[in-house]
């Protein structure tokens, strides 16, 4: 079983919503290279994680919590 890589969940919902690298990257604020970098870890912190849930307006947190559900 493979479980879920947050990099990339993040990476596909900031497209699903149209959004882009440069404006995420204000928005926390850091460089495009550091959201780059992030989509690239299966990991991330908690805080940082709910930082990106407010900003992206998706609860990374729920998309965790059913993956350990179905047993990802």
């Amino acid at each position: 079983m493979e479980k879920l890589h947050i990099g990339s969940l993040i990476r596909a919902k900031l497209a699903e919503k149209g959004l882009t690298v440069t404006w995420l990257a204000r928005q926390m604020p850091c460089s495009r290279t550091n959201i780059y970098k992030m989509f690239d870890r299966p990991s991330i912190d908690t805080a940082t994680l709910w930082r990106l849930s407010e900003i992206i307006g998706y609860d990374f947190f729920a998309a965790l919590s059913d993956a350990l559900r179905a047993g990802e």
